[in-house]
C-alpha cells in the first residue's frame, strides 16, 4: 500500500513541476520517486509500513506480491533514464510523460496486489489509459497516433469484454472479493454454468492485455508506432502486471476449477509460441521483431502458468525479470542506433567496430532472450519447462523447445550484423554517442542478467 501512496503523490508533484522552466530535475526527482516506492515495498514485506494492512479486501501484501511489485519498479528505474532524447525534444512534455508514468506504475502495482475483481479493474485502468496516451504521445509521428488509435479502440472492447465477465462472476457467487469466490467454487455442490462463462470471458479481456494469440493482433502495431522508450515499458511492465494478475486470480480463486481453464490456457499457450516466433523470423525492422518476442515470451509465461504447480511461481516471476531485462536492454540500444540511422537490421551492421559497448550488450540481451546457458533467460526457461514437465506435459514442452529453437535465428540475426557485416559505406563514419546515464543503465542490466544467469539463488531465495 505504501508504494501506491507514494507513486500517487509523487506524480502529482511531477505534473505541478512543469511550471518550472528548467526540465533536468524531471527525471532525477522520477528515479528518486521510484526509489523511494521501492523503500515502500521493502517496508511493507518486513511489516515495518503502518499501510501495510490497510484495506485487507481490497489489497494485500504478501512475498508474490512484493516480488512482482518489485521487478515493476527495478524495470521502471532502467526505463525512465532511456527518456533522455525524447524528453529533451523541443516539442516534448517531460513532466507530463513523467507524471503519466508513476501513474502507471500505480495502476500495476494494483494488479499485483488486488483482493477484489474491481480493484483488479481500477488497476488495469489507469494503466491502460496511461499506456494510451503515452503511445500517441509523438505528435509529429502518423505512426504513433494511428498506434495509440487501434490500442485505444481494442483496448476498450477487451476491457468491455473483461468487465462483462466479472459482471457474470459477480451473478455467480455474489461477491468481487477473491476469497469469497474462491470459497464458493470450493464448496458449492452444483457450480452455476454462469460462473464458466465469466470466467471464460474474463480469461478473454485479459489475455488481450498480454498479447496471447488469437488476441496478439494489436501488438505490433502498437509496439512498432509507439515511442520506442514506452514500448520497452509496454513490453516489461505492462506484461509483469499482466502476468501477476492472471496468476493471482487462477491460483487463488479458480484453483479448484483446473480442469475446466487449462486446456483452454495449453491451446492458446502453443499458438502464442507458433505465431510469435513463426512471424518474428521474416520481420526486417529490429523493433517489429522484438514486438513478436514479446509476444512469444507471453507464451512461455503463460505456459508456466498452465502448468499451475510447485514450480509455476518461482518459474514466473524468475522469467519476468529476466526478460524484462533484456527487453530493457535491447530498447535502450535501439533508442541509441535510431538517432543515426533506423530500426531496420542493416542499422546494426558493423556495430561491433563502432560502438564495441552497445554490441557486447546487444549480444547479451539476444542471447538471453534466445535462452542461452550463462544468462538469466536460460534459467528463466529452465524453471518454465521444469514445471511443464513436473506436469507431465511434454507435448507443450516439445513444442516450446521447437520454438526456442527458431528463435535462435532472429536473435542471433541481430548479433550477425554486428559483428559480421560491415556497415554502410555512409554511416561507416557516424559517431555513435552513448550519454552516460545509458551506459550505467545498460551494463547494470546486463551485469545482472549474467549474475542471475550464474547464480539465480541470489533472486530466488528472496520468494
Amino acid at each position: 500500500m505504501l508504494p501506491i501512496i507514494v507513486l500517487s503523490i509523487s506524480g502529482i508533484v511531477t505534473l505541478f513541476l512543469g511550471f518550472l522552466k528548467s526540465r533536468w530535475i524531471l527525471m532525477p526527482l522520477t528515479l528518486l520517486f521510484i526509489l523511494a516506492a521501492i523503500v515502500g515495498v521493502l517496508l511493507d514485506k518486513n511489516g515495518i509500513s503502518p499501510y501495510a494492512g490497510a484495506f485487507p479486501t481490497m489489497l494485500s501484501t504478501d512475498n508474490v506480491s512484493i516480488a512482482f511489485s518489485g521487478i515493476i519498479l527495478l524495470a521502471a528505474l532502467f526505463i525512465v533514464p532511456l527518456s533522455r532524447y525524447y524528453a529533451n525534444q523541443e516539442n516534448a512534455q517531460p513532466a507530463e510523460y513523467y507524471a503519466i508514468l508513476l501513474f502507471s506504475l500505480v495502476g500495476a502495482l494494483m494488479m499485483t496486489s488486488y483482493e477484489n475483481l474491481i480493484m483488479l479493474f481500477v488497476g488495469l485502468e489507469i494503466l491502460s489509459i496511461s499506456m494510451y496516451i503515452l503511445t500517441g504521445s509523438d505528435k509529429d509521428n502518423l505512426r504513433s497516433g494511428e498506434a495509440a488509435l487501434k490500442y485505444f479502440l481494442m483496448g476498450s472492447f477487451a476491457t468491455g469484454i473483461l468487465l462483462f465477465g466479472v459482471a457474470l462472476v459477480y451473478g455467480a457467487t455474489g461477491g468481487f472479493d477473491l476469497h469469497m469466490i474462491a470459497n464458493y467454487v470450493r464448496h458449492s455442490g452444483n457450480i452455476s454454468p454462469m460462473l464458466y462463462l465469466g470466467l471464460s470471458i474474463m480469461l478473454i479481456g485479459i489475455l488481450f492485455k498480454l498479447s496471447i494469440a488469437p488476441f496478439h493482433f494489436w501488438t505490433p502495431d502498437v509496439y512498432d508506432g509507439a515511442p520506442s522508450v514506452f514500448t520497452a515499458f509496454m513490453s516489461t511492465i505492462v506484461k509483469t502486471a499482466g502476468f501477476a494478475a492472471l496468476y493471482k486470480i487462477l491460483s487463488v480463486s479458480f484453483s479448484d476449477l483446473y480442469g475446466f481453464w487449462w486446456v483452454c490456457l495449453a491451446i492458446t499457450t502453443i499458438a502464442t509460441l507458433i505465431i510469435g516466433n513463426i512471424t518474428a523470423v521474416y520481420q526486417t525492422s529490429f523493433k517489429r521483431m522484438l514486438a513478436y518476442s514479446s509476444i512469444s515470451h507471453a507464451g512461455y509465461l503463460l505456459m508456466a502458468v498452465t502448468t499451475f504447480n510447485a514450480y509455476s511461481q518461482k518459474a514466473i516471476i524468475f522469467y519476468s525479470l529476466a526478460y524484462a531485462l533484456s527487453t530493457i536492454t535491447a530498447f535502450g540500444v535501439l533508442i541509441i542506433v535510431e538517432q543515426t540511422a533506423n530500426d531496420k537490421y542493416e542499422a546494426f551492421n558493423g556495430l561491433g567496430k563502432k560502438a564495441p559497448l552497445l554490441a557486447f550488450v546487444n549480444t547479451v540481451a539476444m542471447c538471453s532472450l534466445a535462452g542461452m546457458p550463462l544468462t538469466a533467460g536460460f534459467i528463466g526457461k529452465f524453471f518454465v519447462f521444469t514445471s511443464a514437465a513436473d506436469n507431465d506435459m511434454v507435448w507443450i514442452m516439445v513444442v516450446a523447445i521447437l520454438m526456442s529453437a527458431v528463435g535462435f535465428y532472429y536473435y542471433f540475426r541481430v548479433i550477425i550484423a554486428m559483428y559480421m557485416r560491415p556497415a554502410v559505406e555512409t554511416d561507416a563514419d557516424t559517431q555513435v554517442v552513448i550519454p552516460g546515464i545509458y551506459r550505467t543503465v545498460l551494463m547494470l542490466a546486463t551485469l545482472l542478467t549474467i549474475l542471475f544467469g550464474l547464480a539465480p539463488d541470489l533472486l530466488t531465495s528472496l520468494f
